[in-house]
């Protein structure tokens, strides 16, 4: 079993409304990333507010981590989690053609969705970033409590405890954090482009108000999604996809 990775902090809760909302709580006391994990959220939010549904048996966490200077490469952290939480699964399961990274922030395996991730910021400043992140681990959201999904879910279907996989994943973010703290989004960024979904195919981009459908040409180097639709490049910083 692999040890707790150093510079990182580590608080759990049985049952809280959200870990993203104990760790904005939390904000103004935590100096070294921090993640923060609960058994059960009873009221687990995801992107643009929508409902998160979180059981015991699947995972639930949000690492804070302390923010500074430059706020431009923030977003960027959705990227190493994907990839971090790819690599945790590989390691798991030893079957790297099953798991895919969707843009902007799901990892799929077998095509469905078997894990989310959620950035926001807080304090003052902002001061941190919260990273989000929720697994189905061993259990289905029921269909009530889920946003209305544009990529079917799917569990891990292994036996592991929320606490253990946390430990796994967040020696991989570790790993992964060096990486773009050190290198820079380049090389995240081809790593992530090698997992892809769908890269190379039509998919469509659904805004507010607005849907594009394309061909996924790449990632650029701010993260954005480019489409190729009607003989024009389409560079998209915030949608949900389509496949």
């Amino acid at each position: 079993m692999m040890e707790w990775p150093d510079g990182f902090g580590r608080i759990t809760f049985d049952t809280i409304d959200s870990t993203n909302k104990e760790a904005s709580r939390l904000a103004s006391d935590i100096t070294q990333p921090t993640w923060i994990l609960a058994e059960e959220q009873t009221s687990g939010v995801g992107r643009r507010g929508r409902k998160w549904s979180s059981q015991k048996g699947n995972f639930s966490s949000t690492l804070l981590m302390p923010i500074s200077g430059d706020l431009s490469s923030v977003a960027l952290h959705s990227f190493v989690a994907s990839l971090a939480l790819r690599d945790a699964f590989l390691h798991i399961t030893n079957e790297p053609n099953r798991f895919n990274l969707k843009w902007p922030n799901d990892v799929l395996m077998d095509g469905c969705k078997v894990a989310g991730i959620l950035l926001e910021t807080c304090g003052i400043g902002p001061s941190h970033l919260n990273i989000g992140i929720g697994v189905n681990l061993s259990i289905l959201p029921e269909s009530d409590k889920i946003e209305t999904l544009s990529t079917k879910p799917i569990c891990l279907g292994i036996e592991i405890l929320p606490m253990d996989f946390l430990t796994i994943l967040a020696n991989f973010f570790a790993i992964r954090l060096k990486q773009f703290n050190t290198s820079g989004f380049k090389q995240i960024r081809l790593d992530w482009l090698k997992s892809a979904a769908n890269i190379g195919k039509v998919i469509t981009a659904r805004m507010p108000n607005a849907e594009i459908t394309g061909k996924f040409v790449t990632v650029d180097e701010q993260g954005a999604v480019v489409l190729q639709a009607d003989d024009m490049k389409h560079t998209i910083h915030a949608a949900d996809i389509f496949f």
